[in-house]
């Protein structure tokens, strides 16, 4: 409990600090005035993109010998997405996802399902800002990237790619490690690349991304912010990126420190940025309340039970 609540003061912390470094009053105007029709369209991708998800974790779950119903699998979403929204963390989800999808397989199937589902649609969206980085680097325009901010971009790229290359060189050490690296690898592509998996994954990934970029853009132009094409491309996954970041709750505080610090350089005002961030934040709180209904039926039937 007191992670949570230093967690949970962190985050109102860093909200305070940007609301008074980037005009509160102005942020506050921006909200009220947030159109509404923008904000529908922010939901329903955010929607989408939780059915596209599930069908990703359904289809990495088959291959290492998971079978769900795509009913459960989009009930099981909707409530690891809520969980992971009001608890620190923001793994927490996942994790009684994993645990409560461990049959017939075991515990160390399902939760590899997880953490490769959850890895596709990191990776895709690193591959969408690495290509959108580049683009604005070499055709100026759109981005105004400091001379900082590339070296640090490139370095979590790479970071990222490094991860494939070290399971693969750890498959070819002798010995015990060696040997659990090659079950790994051979656990990774019965997920993810056997038997047409590479093309399901990568295209619900993309799809994904696709989504959760879109609503993120939506809340953007809904308080009068709207991002360029580049802007949307290369910034908000970043943005995005940083509620990894485990020092607060459902990556509050955070997400909208990196909006304010990086918005900006897409022509985005620090109350816009703010405003912002702040509306994708309830939106995307709002687009977990279906995950109450699996939570609901599961109480109930153990009320049954009893």
């Amino acid at each position: 409990m007191l992670v949570v609540a230093l967690q949970a003061l962190v985050a109102v912390a860093l909200l305070v600090a940007l609301w008074r470094v980037a005009d509160g009053p102005e942020t506050g105007r921006l909200l009220r005035a947030a159109r509404l029709e923008l904000i529908a369209l922010s939901i329903a991708a955010l929607t989408a993109h939780t059915f596209l998800a599930a069908a990703r974790w359904r289809r990495v779950a088959r291959g290492l010998g998971i079978t769900m119903r795509r009913r459960d699998a989009v009930g099981e979403y909707y409530l690891s997405q809520l969980v992971n929204a009001v608890v620190p963390g923001g793994v927490v989800g996942d994790a009684s996802r994993a645990v409560r999808s461990r049959q017939p397989a075991g515990l160390g199937a399902a939760g590899l399902a997880v953490v490769l589902e959850r890895l596709a649609g990191q990776y895709a969206l690193l591959i969408v800002m690495g290509i959108a980085v580049a683009t604005t680097v070499v055709v100026p325009g759109g981005v105004d990237w400091p001379g900082a901010a590339i070296p640090l971009l490139v370095a979590l790229i790479a970071a990222a790619l490094g991860l494939p290359a070290l399971i693969t060189g750890a498959a070819l050490l002798p010995g015990r490690v060696g040997a659990r690296a090659r079950d790994l690898t051979a656990a990774i592509r019965a997920a993810v690349v056997d038997r047409g998996a590479l093309t399901s994954v990568t295209l619900l990934s993309i799809g994904t991304t696709a989504c959760i970029l879109i609503a993120f853009a939506s809340a953007a132009a809904a308080v009068g912010a709207p991002l360029s094409l580049a802007g949307a491309l290369a910034v908000v996954p970043v943005v995005l990126l940083s509620m990894l970041i485990p020092i607060t709750v459902g990556g509050w505080g955070v997400r909208e420190g990196a909006a304010v610090a990086l918005l900006p350089l897409a022509g985005v005002s620090a109350s816009g940025a703010l405003a912002a961030s702040i509306l994708f934040g309830l939106v995307a709180l709002a687009a977990t309340m279906p995950g109450i209904v699996p939570l609901w039926g599961r109480r109930a039937a153990r009320m049954h039970r009893t």
